[in-house]
């Protein structure tokens, strides 16, 4: 990623997620950290294939191994808490038990993948940024 693409996912994700404290930092040629304020929230991998530039953003939720936690207010609260914008909305995804959907309004945002891994689970929240998305990011 070069320095006006990681300005370019800096003001995407601000405007997507209405809020001005996020910040994304680079960390390799093909990685950055996606901060708000100084809570470290994921990570944004560059795909460049077929000269297609794209972006992923992944982040890991540890939810427990408590059979008792109901996912969709949990993640719905943990995502307006992290992002701060209380227009977040988790839902399940038709025909599939294995992940959910997050949305802001009626504008999707991508997908919670359900990790069950040694009776821990973990949702990992996948948002995809194509580059046309950045076109119109006020950069």
């Amino acid at each position: 990623m070069d320095v006006h693409e990681v300005r370019k996912l800096d003001a995407y994700l601000k405007k997507l997620f209405g809020n001005a404290k996020i910040r994304v930092v680079p960390k390799t040629y093909d990685t950055a950290e996606v901060f708000v304020g100084e809570d470290d929230l994921g990570e944004l991998n560059l795909d460049d294939e077929d000269g297609d530039r794209s972006f992923n953003f992944r982040m890991v939720i540890q939810v427990g191994s408590d059979p008792s936690i109901q996912p969709v207010p949990t993640l719905n609260a943990f995502l307006r808490r992290k992002f701060e914008n209380d227009k977040i909305r988790v839902v399940p995804r038709p025909k599939k038990t294995d992940s959910l959907e997050a949305y802001i309004g009626e504008e999707f945002l991508g997908v919670l993948f359900l990790e069950n891994e040694k009776g821990r689970k973990s949702y990992i929240f996948e948002l995809p940024i194509l580059d046309v998305d950045l076109i119109d990011s006020g950069v």
